[in-house]
């Protein structure tokens, strides 16, 4: 039998008018490989699928061709997708195991966006971040601030969302400990992700409260993975900690945690906490933030709405217009119940339609709200980008208080 093809990978159109086709990579890098399938083979991937053969794949590629070599393709399809590790096959175990080892002796997290989603070097970020900002503080409100929600799209897409949430912070907010819940796209639903690692950014090596880490772990159990790998390639974190790095210096003292989707309940119903490792990530939490008080300051990298073609959707989105202006008004929905506290009402808004504005944030705001139930919110900016011609994203820069 032919080996799986690997469900966890990135698959979508082929940018390249000189090369169309079917673009395939590894969000999780255990492969840095980028395969580009013309369109003749892509229905030939679906013989990839752990049921069916290599000889029904030459078969069906000597029905489509008419050529009776044909086998000569099917040998260089599976030898290409089985090197490049996007078969479930021994190449892609060993793969896997190397790179999670690698992380797990690793002593800090390097940065896995830096020039990408911002520059790799000290220099050009401040400069960069520094526009961004542009001198921005907050104004008009003298209490203290519990948490923010940024975005977490890359910087340059969200300005104006970031730009709100971070002025929402002041000087004195340097010697607090942010504990920075982010959105995990690739970890288990019911699950944090925890690690004892500092982020290494161009700017320098965060200090990870390991007190607080390892209270955490003991506390939650197996509702918590300790170095879990997706830290290592997830931005949803990476992006909050070079802000704040910005702001307040390279050694901040962080508590990073990944928050799984809750995709049970937003598929089969019930609350999140229904489930036992759930119910124990929101009381430990709960009990770390009645206890520290404001020495804590939650920040929340959320992106909210994802719609158009590139996210399954048969519309071609354009940012405030037609569509999306009816997804604004639903998002707004959603973000008055996080400012009223609301948990419960705002997750029932998430579950309609198995959550068809596809939020890629709602677990994490999920989990504050349990965590924080005293934590009232205010929108400082709502926008949206199309991230291409076809696709919108939304998200808000938004702050807490008590």
């Amino acid at each position: 039998m032919l080996a799986r093809l690997r469900r966890d990978l990135d698959f979508f159109p082929s940018p390249v008018e000189e090369q169309p086709g079917l673009v395939i990579r590894d969000p999780f890098h255990y492969s840095d490989a980028t395969l580009i399938v013309p369109p003749a083979l892509v229905a030939g991937l679906e013989f990839f699928d752990g049921q069916q053969s290599d000889l029904e794949l030459r078969a069906f590629l000597v029905r489509m061709t008419g050529d009776v070599q044909a086998g000569e393709i099917a040998t260089h399809l599976i030898d290409t997708l089985s090197g490049a590790g996007f078969l479930e096959d021994e190449n892609f175990a060993r793969r896997k195991e190397a790179a999670e080892s690698e992380f797990a002796a690793s002593t800090v997290r390097e940065p896995s966006h830096a020039g990408s989603g911002y520059p790799a070097e000290s220099g050009p970020l401040t400069e960069t971040l520094r526009g961004y900002l542009d001198g921005a503080r907050a104004t008009g409100d003298n209490r203290k601030v519990l948490a923010i929600a940024a975005p977490h799209v890359s910087p340059f897409g969200g300005i104006e969302a970031y730009r709100a949430a971070y002025s929402a912070l002041l000087p004195e907010d340097a010697n607090r400990t942010f504990v920075i819940l982010g959105t995990s796209h690739y970890g288990a639903p019911d699950r944090l992700g925890l690690t004892r690692k500092p982020f290494r950014t161009p700017f320098g090596d965060t200090t990870p409260d390991l007190k607080i880490v390892d209270e955490l772990a003991r506390a939650v159990g197996q509702g918590a993975a300790m170095e879990d790998y997706c830290h290592a390639v997830e931005h949803s974190i990476e992006f909050q900690v070079v802000f704040l790095q910005h702001l307040f210096g390279a050694g901040i003292r962080v508590v990073p945690i990944l928050c799984g989707s809750y995709a049970r309940s937003l598929y089969r119903g019930g609350m999140p906490e229904d489930d036992d490792n759930v119910k124990r990530v929101f009381g430990a939490l709960g009990e770390l933030a009645a206890r520290e008080g404001d020495r804590l300051l939650w920040v929340l990298g959320i992106d909210m709405a994802h719609m158009g073609r590139r996210y399954g959707d048969d519309l071609d989105a354009t940012a405030h217009r037609n569509e999306m202006e009816a997804v604004a008004a639903r998002d707004r929905e959603r973000i008055e119940r996080m400012n009223a506290g609301d948990a419960r009402g705002f997750w029932n808004l998430v579950q309609q339609n198995h959550d068809d504005l596809k939020w890629c944030g709602s677990a994490p705001i999920y989990t504050f709200m349990n965590a924080v139930p005293q934590a009232r919110g205010e929108l400082l900016k709502y926008q949206q980008w199309n991230i291409d011609e076809q696709s919108v994203v939304s998200f808000a820069g938004m702050r807490f208080h008590a």
